[in-house]
């Protein structure tokens, strides 16, 4: 429409028509934001930073609410509604309080109320909406649901036992539903949800949505990954193979997730301190791991951090060693030296702790733990996103994508430490 007559449209509106106008999503929203056609049961969008993927989920969520679809009838019993996040911070900063979130986007007049002791969203007319953690899949076990939207599934640290969890309690109503949004990875989940012929897949990328981001975004951060693998998996929305030659495979990792953990011998915490702190400093790799009696090696948790100041750091690692009650620290100390171990000192004196220097390279280091995890030695406690990223994108000629691998540094010095190291043994010596 011409500027002058769009002008005409919009000075000719009274205030009410304006504010229906602000609320009325088929008016604003792009044509790959709207729900498919057809009879589906998952509605999967695959989409890459900034596509709008919450929004497009939240104004979803508002047109079931709100009346405007066969779900919802008249005098019926509250629908409920499940929310799914890879964690309850994000769940609620993100799906409820955020600036695309629930809270923002509904009308004044119908907004619900957060109850967050209870994690829960109640609307004017009783329908209720709940948040669940994908860090506690148990929780999906009993409640049962007619709609869900599940937020980044391809981050959950336990995406089986939480999707399954979850599916079992679509029970409710004629025509359950269930939306996906998600920056995507290349995991079975994703893989199957796409074959299903019962998923509708829409696919994006940060541009799509470029008239409403700040072209800073696009100057300082889109294009510092444009044209490379990351950037084709989180700005255009791709799920990226497996890179010819790494040393793991996406289904190498998958044969190797753990259940429930048996007794464990040993746990360490492992640390790869970066050389700088700020927001474009590497990230600093913090892995736990741990070792069962019988030899057998568990990932159980990265709680790496980036951007942190060396005391911050510091004190995640710290907190890692506390919170999985680790029998011990190792630090990789060929940038810091002693600076390492004496600011992990100034915070905990009584640290477990044992310097390491590397004498190779990251790759000769990683090949023998990635023999571990071709003989089946090691095991992943839960999907770890970022780390198995770093792992399947690590070749004999370095990182495919050029950057640290912070996180595979760490791992590799933590299963050194339990598996791999050379361990004294009782001999007899004749004198």
């Amino acid at each position: 429409m011409e500027p002058a007559r769009r002008k005409e449209l919009l000075h000719g509106l009274s205030p009410e028509e304006c504010e229906a106008l602000l609320y009325d999503w088929s008016f604003w929203a792009r044509h790959n934001q709207l729900p498919p056609d057809g009879d589906w049961f998952c509605w999967l969008i695959l989409a890459g930073r900034g596509f709008g993927k919450t929004r497009t989920a939240v104004e979803w969520i508002r047109t079931l609410v709100e009346g405007d679809s066969p779900l919802v009838a008249p005098k019926a019993a509250p629908d409920r509604i499940a929310l799914v996040a890879d964690n309850f911070l994000e769940g609620r900063l993100t799906m409820i309080e955020g600036e695309s979130g629930l809270l923002a986007v509904c009308p004044p007049d119908y907004r619900p109320v957060f109850e967050s002791s209870n994690k829960k969203l109640i609307w004017p007319n009783g329908i209720q909406a709940f948040l669940y953690s994908a860090e506690s899949p148990d929780q999906l076990r009993g409640p049962q649901h007619q709609v869900a939207w599940a937020d980044e599934l391809a981050k959950w640290r336990y995406v089986e036992d939480t999707w399954s969890n979850l599916l079992l309690g679509l029970r409710l109503g004629k025509m359950p539903q269930v939306l996906v949004t998600t920056t995507p990875r290349n995991i079975p989940l994703c893989r199957d949800l796409v074959a299903d012929p019962r998923t509708r897949v829409v696919r994006g990328s940060t541009y799509d949505n470029r008239a409403h981001l700040p072209q800073s975004f696009f100057d300082q951060v889109v294009a510092q990954y444009e044209g490379s693998r990351i950037g084709r998996q989180e700005i255009y929305g791709e799920i990226l193979t497996d890179v010819p030659g790494a040393l793991w495979s996406r289904p190498l990792l998958d044969d190797n997730r753990a259940g429930d953990l048996p007794d464990l011998d040993r746990i360490v915490v492992a640390v790869d301190p970066p050389v700088t702190s700020g927001k474009k400093a590497d990230t600093c790799g913090i892995i736990v791991a741990a070792r069962d009696r019988a030899g057998q090696g568990y990932i159980i948790a990265d709680c790496s951090v980036q951007g942190l100041s060396p005391h911050g750091w510091a004190r995640a690692a710290l907190a890692a060693y506390a919170r999985y009650e680790a029998d011990r620290l190792v630090a990789e100390v060929n940038n810091g030296g002693e600076l390492v171990e004496s600011l992990l000192r100034q915070i905990d004196p009584e640290l477990s702790y044992r310097a390491v220097r590397a004498s190779r390279g990251k790759v000769l280091r990683a090949e023998p733990v990635a023999a571990l995890y071709e003989q089946g030695r090691i095991k992943h406690c839960g999907t770890f996103a970022a780390l198995e990223d770093q792992m399947c994108g690590l070749t004999s000629d370095g990182p495919s994508d050029g950057k640290s691998p912070d996180r595979v540094d760490a791992l590799v010095w933590a299963l050194t430490e339990l598996l791999l190291k050379a361990r004294g043994q009782p001999q007899i010596r004749n004198i």
